[in-house]
């Protein structure tokens, strides 16, 4: 039998399932585990169509949402408003 890698790009094929995905991320996950949800979304939407929004290269945005990156938190903004997302800040 064969299996093949998850891939939860696959799955991200609507902007609800990308914002609840994103907000999922945002609410339990790491500095490293946010950077690479946003590269997974970038990703399902289409790293040319991400690059050519945000004015960055494919391999530059492939570099700075790789596992284990820090991007510049200007980068970030780029992709997420280029992904149809805003930081919204609620009270805890």
């Amino acid at each position: 039998m064969n299996t093949s890698k998850f891939e939860i790009a696959d799955y991200l094929d609507s902007k609800e399932m990308i914002a609840e995905y994103l907000n999922a991320v945002l609410e339990d996950g790491n500095e490293s585990e946010i950077v690479a949800a946003i590269g997974n979304v970038a990703k399902a939407i289409g790293m040319t169509k991400i690059a050519e929004e945000t004015g960055m290269s494919r391999p530059s945005l492939y570099k700075a949402l790789s596992e284990g990156a820090k991007p510049q938190f200007s980068t970030i903004m780029k992709v997420l408003k280029a992904i149809g997302g805003q930081i919204n800040v609620r009270p805890i």
